[in-house]
């Protein structure tokens, strides 16, 4: 997973602004303390940041895996 690919999921899960304010404000106990965004910057692969937020946001796991990705072309 891209970053590119988790703001994209991001917003399609949570809505553009809330989705910034979650990666910003919310510490998550699973990436050592830090928020998504503060655990992107330090490193953190992406995939696993997107999968600590879905938990830690009560995602249904249905959701968690290929969202983010561009629609296929026609």
């Amino acid at each position: 997973m891209r970053q590119s690919e988790f703001r994209r999921a991001v917003s399609d899960e949570f809505g553009p602004a809330y989705g910034r304010v979650l990666t910003g404000d919310l510490v998550i106990t699973e990436l050592s303390d830090r928020t998504a965004d503060d655990a992107l910057r330090q490193g953190v692969p992406v995939r696993d940041v997107w999968l600590a937020l879905c938990r830690a946001s009560g995602v249904p796991e249905s959701r968690w895996h290929g969202v983010g990705l561009p629609s296929p072309r026609s």
